[in-house]
């Protein structure tokens, strides 16, 4: 199902990729009913689509940057979050989370963003329950998603469908095209 190229990296085709979303929308349909799906950009927002089309919910965003000094290339950096939630889903839908990210790596992003979610103006008197999503677990990951239809055995890259476009200029692309 999943090639794997190098010891430490997994290339997922696009056709992987949504068969392992098609998985987490099963297990999320057949143990839990949320009422709306927060999606934490920009590893959640082809997740995000996919589910919402599945399970006919509303979605929201949040965007959280890692930001990371010199030296610190492939390591988690201090998180910042966005102000607002983007959303057109009403405050009554926020009661039950569905937070859904592309990995667990290490858990940090997950963890605080759970915590930001709970304490958000707009949305923290209606929050009952938040229970969260991912793609993949890695073994190193110190935070146990709700739903993960793959969790590995180890820690390595792993290189997603559309990950390849961060390599390319639009310039190489209007050649291409």
């Amino acid at each position: 199902m999943i090639k794997k190229i190098m010891a430490d990296k997994l290339i997922i085709s696009f056709d992987e990729y949504t068969k392992i979303v098609e998985k987490l929308a099963i297990e999320v349909h057949k143990n839990y009913k949320p009422t709306v799906l927060v999606g934490i950009m920009r590893g959640a927002a082809p997740i995000l689509d996919i589910l919402s089309r599945i399970l006919k919910l509303p979605i929201a965003y949040i965007v959280i940057q890692s930001y990371s000094g010199e030296g610190m290339e492939d390591k988690q950096g201090e998180l910042m979050f966005a102000r607002e939630i983007s959303s057109l889903a009403n405050n009554e839908d926020f009661s039950k989370v569905l937070l859904i990210d592309d990995l667990s790596d290490t858990g940090l992003t997950l963890n605080k963003s759970i915590e930001w979610l709970k304490n958000y103006p707009q949305t923290r008197d209606f929050i009952k329950e938040v229970k969260t999503a991912c793609l993949w677990k890695k073994k190193s990951s110190t935070f146990e998603p709700d739903f993960c239809p793959v969790r590995l055995d180890s820690d390595p890259w792993i290189v997603q469908p559309t990950e390849h476009y961060e390599e390319l200029s639009i310039e190489e692309l209007i050649k291409r095209n």
